[in-house]
């Protein structure tokens, strides 16, 4: 047994010895390096079979038993001019360099270890290989052009004149040139080359070419362009190089398809551009991931959706009237990309609604503070107002419809979680989700008995006691604090967003055939309120609500004594339905009158303009065809604007920036982070008292007291800050004394 085990592995050992093509890259003992993928060594490589199938038969069954493919090699893939693999292309040097690739190969080991001295591109050379690759698209031109793509891409990178740099780029005209010209036409380039369409095209193109010799040949220059060109995106710092960037690479898109890894770090760039860039930066990134979405299919499906949400999350924990247009067009942007594939989409909803329905059942059983907390803050309510928004555009869709009754009971649980007054404001928002969620879908959700409950509370019953206050803007806030409670403008806001959305509410069903039975308990309990306010103001707004409640109970009573069917009979579904379309119930024409009114006190509240909202960012409910005849009619416009700086990869762009616009950015930076501080401050669930039941001891045990606020409900830290001057106060303080000084001294002197 000994005998024949060693003679086995001699047999082995010796094909080893004659069959070195097996390693594709050897070192002999004075280091220097055999490649088997070179073009001049290609028929050296089959020679080498050839002798292996004759040295060692018995091995050469076995190779062709269990790697057949190594043993495929014919004489049309053997190509002297063409190399495999982007590193070895950068080891040879083109002809404009005048160096041949036969001297490389035959130069001595001594020559091999000494650094060859780097070469710079000018710009009359780039202008011959693009006149090239225009003219008669050369090849070598084209090579030409990919090297000195990955030497732009990688200038000013840590160790980026090393000895296997062969070009080096000292101009930023340069720089621009060789990006505009690759980034405009690789494209059509790469898909002439490659025998494919135009523009457009799906992943099975790319499944299909990776079959075809012209894949083998050519696939280096395209893992070059999108690898070089990934690496670049993550050194850039212009918002209009980026953009222009990822516009252009939309295009290539399609041949990730073959990369999955660089699919992947792709996707990251993307979302990450998306959740934190300025300006059309963040439309540009979305469009590029939806259209990977469109084209690659299921390859992108999880990586999108998941990371498209968690980045969504991590841009929405703050909310201030500056970012409140931009978390409603990232919504948007999420809910438009759910909807190229909406099985895909319902199972990673499913399992993200899932999540907060879990949060919101530990916040019910410990009811504890940091429980509460994960509950009562804006990444948790912006996540509900999400899939409210996704459930509301895809009602039609069988998947999504059955998501709707889990994040009903979500939304009224959150509602009812604390019911404290100084919780108005998120429990109106929640009535809104469900109003949405009503509409949308046609299901009846009672959405009366949480907004009734909040009039009955005594904040709403009493006249102000802690004066008119400042305006309350009840979409930018979760918890108000104990002295805004007491204040004119508070009760106003809650009570005349209450008369709103009880409205809608009601109007939504004021065409039903039992609207009267429907409106009966609201009425009364609304007349009750009228009964027990002591504000003049509001009881004049309850009134005009009732009265238009009582005109649409009659213009549906009216209506029900001519029908003969029952509310069992499928026939109710017709009820009214011209009516419904006109839009002539006197519920419905109230409604608009309420929208405007409240259009008015929004408008009033607003204090700057957004540059990226919901009205310049919405997108159609299906897009599911790319525009594929997309044509840049403005593409040398944006390329020169973009790429007409100074800036190079790795270079210190801010040091060559002029000191106005990098006081403007520090300007920009102080108050991006005062406005983050104040939502921090605002956002922060403190503590949670039932202001209402005051006497019942049950929830005392449970939720922390407000002990932290003062006689004048604000905490210590803001009294702090009020006693302490401001800077500017203080100069200003210090100008106005200084003139009465000098006037001091100008009387001494003339005493």
């Amino acid at each position: 047994m000994e005998h024949g085990g060693g003679r086995k592995r001699r047999k082995r050992d010796a094909s080893l010895d004659d069959s070195d093509i097996l390693l594709s890259e050897e070192k002999n003992g004075t280091g220097e390096k055999k490649s088997s993928k070179s073009g001049g060594k290609a028929k050296e490589h089959k020679d080498q079979l050839e002798r292996l199938k004759q040295k060692d038969p018995e091995f050469y069954e076995f190779l062709k038993e269990h790697d057949q493919e190594l043993l495929q090699f014919n004489d049309e893939d053997i190509d002297e001019d063409i190399g495999t693999d982007v590193e070895e292309e950068e080891t040879e040097v083109d002809d404009e360099i005048n160096v041949d690739e036969d001297d490389v190969s035959g130069r001595e080991i001594e020559e091999e270890v000494e650094k060859p001295s780097a070469r710079v591109i000018t710009t009359a050379m780039v202008d011959s290989w693009c006149n090239a690759v225009r003219e008669d698209v050369k090849l070598a031109a084209i090579r030409s052009l990919m090297r000195a793509f990955r030497t732009a891409c990688h200038y000013g990178d840590d160790g980026g004149d090393n000895s296997s740099t062969k070009l080096s780029i000292m101009s930023s005209t340069v720089f621009n040139k060789i990006m505009l010209f690759v980034l405009t036409e690789m494209d059509g380039i790469l898909r002439k080359m490659m025998k494919l369409p135009a523009s457009g095209g799906k992943k099975e193109i790319i499944t299909d070419l990776m079959l075809t010799k012209q894949w083998k040949t050519y696939n280096h220059l395209v893992k070059s362009y999108l690898g070089n060109a990934l690496h670049v995106l993550n050194q850039m710092t212009d918002s209009g190089m980026i953009s222009f960037t990822l516009r252009r690479l939309k295009f290539s898109s399609i041949f990730l398809a073959a990369f999955p890894s660089l699919l992947r770090k792709y996707v990251k760039v993307a979302l990450h551009f998306w959740g934190t860039g300025g300006g059309a930066l963040p439309v540009v990134s979305f469009l590029f991931l939806r259209d990977l979405c469109i084209r690659l299919g299921s390859d992108c499906f999880d990586e999108c959706f998941k990371g498209i949400y968690k980045a969504y999350v991590l841009n929405c924990q703050f909310i201030n009237a500056v970012k409140l247009q931009h978390i409603q067009f990232l919504q948007n942007c999420v809910i438009e990309l759910f909807g190229v594939d909406i099985p895909t989409a319902y199972q990673h909803a499913f399992v993200f609604i899932r999540q907060l329905a879990m949060i919101l059942r530990e916040a019910l059983n410990t009811k504890t503070k940091e429980a509460f907390r994960k509950v009562y803050e804006w990444k948790f309510m912006n996540c509900l107002e999400l899939w409210t928004g996704a459930i509301c555009a895809y009602s039609t869709e069988a998947d999504f419809k059955l998501l709707a009754f889990p994040l009903t009971q979500i939304i009224s649980g959150v509602a009812r979680l604390v019911p404290t007054a100084r919780y108005f404001s998120l429990r109106l928002r929640c009535a809104r989700m469900l109003n949405r969620i009503a509409a949308s879908t046609g299901n009846f959700i009672p959405v009366s008995i949480l907004l009734l409950d909040m009039l009955e509370m005594k904040e709403l019953n009493r006249p102000p006691t802690g004066g008119v206050g400042k305006a309350v803007d009840l979409r930018t806030v979760l918890k108000v604090s104990k002295p805004t409670i007491k204040t004119r403008a508070f009760q106003e806001a809650c009570v005349y967003s209450v008369i709103d959305e009880l409205a809608e509410h009601l109007a939504q069903w004021s065409y039903s055939v039992a609207f009267f039975e429907l409106s009966f308990i609201p009425a009364v309990r609304l007349r009750n309120f009228c009964k027990s306010t002591k504000v003049d103001r509001f009881r004049k707004a309850m009134r005009q609500l009732i009265r238009q409640v009582e005109a649409n109970s009659a213009f549906t009573n009216q209506k029900r004594m001519s029908i003969s069917f029952t509310p069992n009979d499928a026939a109710v579904d017709s009820f009214l339905q011209d009516e419904k379309a006109a839009g002539a119930s006197p519920l419905s024409q109230y409604v608009l009158t309420l929208r405007e009114r409240a259009k008015q006190r929004t408008d009033s509240l607003m204090e700057s303009s957004i540059l990226i909202g919901e009205t310049s960012s919405f997108f159609g409910k299906k897009m599911l065809e790319s525009d594929d005849d997309e044509v840049d009619y403005t593409l040398d416009e944006e390329g020169n604007a973009a790429f007409g700086s100074s800036w190079l990869p790795g270079s210190d762009s801010k040091a060559k920036e002029p000191k106005e616009l990098s006081k403007k950015k520090k300007k920009k930076r102080k108050t991006e982070q005062v406005e983050e501080d104040f939502a921090m401050d605002e956002d922060v669930v403190e503590d949670f008292v039932l202001s209402s039941d005051e006497d019942d001891g049950s929830m005392s045990e449970i939720i922390p007291s407000d002990e932290e606020d003062d006689e004048n409900g604000k905490p210590p830290k803001e009294q702090n800050k009020k006693q302490k001057p401001s800077r500017s106060a203080s100069k200003n303080r210090k100008s106005h004394s200084r003139p009465k000084k000098s006037r001091k001294r100008k009387r001494a002197s003339s005493n």
